[in-house]
């Protein structure tokens, strides 16, 4: 099955205006993402999606392959299905522009695990959750599987809930993190191309809206989301604060 990474990147950010061209260690942080998205073994193709003529320069500067793409668009769910629609390729893996940390080994296991497993219409990454600020942030999207590792629901919210030791949403706390019961969600997903285009067509739903996450959609429409679980935890970038960061981070692995 012919694979490929696209990466949607927009200049307008409420928090982080222009951040997909943030500079790190001296490259934009899209570079960041695009490279080691292309070092991934199952894909054939890495390309950047945007709306924004700075980005597309800068990302053919470095030598990358952009495409610009309508303004409109609500999500990057549905600027990717733009580009995809016009693809020849079974599998489509959407790397967030703003995750220069993201492992070519995440990519490779979702695009594998479709392979591997045919219920599958989409693949997401979850990681063990180790420290109790990500159980309590909202910012952070905490994820239950069922036994064959098919997602339940996603939240922003602690998941699940310890009803023998929390008696209150005020006594919730991380000193339960051991028994390894807590996931953290890698925004990283990988979908079927047919299903990205069904999934752009369909009307966002109550719990999408309330969460503001939009992977519930497709388990409100009774779709199936594949959950595999990776070693290795990301670093995104939200704010200026996050930058400095992941540029400590990459310091220490150049």
């Amino acid at each position: 099955m012919k694979a490929i990474v696209i990466i949607p990147a927009r200049y307008a950010s409420t928090r982080f205006q222009g951040k997909p061209l943030a500079p790190l260690l001296g490259k934009p942080m899209i570079q960041w993402t695009y490279e080691s998205a292309q070092k991934a073994t199952t894909i054939d193709q890495t390309m950047v999606a945007t709306d924004d003529e700075r980005i597309c320069t800068a990302v053919r500067r470095f030598g990358g392959n952009a495409v610009m793409t309508s303004p409109d668009h609500p999500s990057g769910t549905d600027r990717l299905a733009e580009v995809a629609r016009n693809l020849d390729c079974e599998i489509v893996v959407n790397v967030q522009g703003d995750e220069p940390l993201i492992r070519p080994e995440q990519i490779d296991q979702l695009v594998t695990g479709l392979r591997d497993d045919s219920r599958a219409e989409m693949a997401t990454l979850k990681t063990v959750i180790r420290k109790g600020g990500e159980l309590l942030s909202p910012h952070v999207v905490k994820v239950v599987t069922d036994n064959e590792g098919f997602a339940l629901y996603f939240s922003r919210s602690p998941l699940p809930y310890l009803k023998d030791s929390w008696k209150d949403a005020g006594s919730i706390t991380g000193d339960h993190l051991g028994g390894g019961v807590f996931f953290k969600h890698i925004g990283i997903y990988g979908y079927r191309r047919p299903f990205l285009l069904t999934l752009s067509s369909l009307s966002p739903t109550p719990l999408e809206k309330a969460e503001g996450l939009e992977q519930l959609r497709a388990l409100e429409h009774g779709y199936r989301i594949k959950v595999m679980t990776t070693n290795y935890d990301c670093q995104g970038v939200d704010t200026e604060e996050d930058l400095n960061k992941v540029e400590e981070l990459l310091r220490k692995v150049r």
